[in-house]
């Protein structure tokens, strides 16, 4: 009985300690570091446009997408440049999600804003 316990106590450290470990990644940003902010979106909460731009230079194989709280995609812009800005006109008010994706669809980035008095 001693050995199961054993064998369930080393097995939890193990995934304990794998879990830890820091991964490295195959960020289309080669400096950066694990969980690190690569992206600042602008002004929060938003009325007739929101600008996201990058704090690093970024590859324009980048994808990002909108969603809105239901989980429908309602903005997608592909190639992204340095300072993207998104017009709201078509947005209700309301909060959003965004995801910065690279070439072969992993998030790279994710972060929500609202939308005021647009509509």
């Amino acid at each position: 009985m001693n050995k199961f316990y054993l064998i369930i106590l080393f097995t939890g450290f193990t995934f304990f300690a794998r879990a830890q470990e820091t991964k490295t990644s195959n960020s289309p940003f080669p400096t950066e570091i694990a969980g690190a902010k690569i992206l600042k979106f602008y002004p929060n909460p938003a009325v007739g446009v929101i600008n996201f731009e990058f704090l690093k230079p970024v590859q324009k194989d980048l994808t990002l997408q909108v969603f809105n709280f239901i989980g429908k995609k309602v903005f997608e812009l592909n190639g992204v440049s340095q300072k993207t800005s998104v017009p709201l006109n078509d947005f209700y008010r309301g909060v959003y999600i965004f995801q910065l994706r690279d070439k072969s669809g992993r998030i790279v980035e994710s972060g929500k804003f609202q939308v005021i008095d647009n509509k």
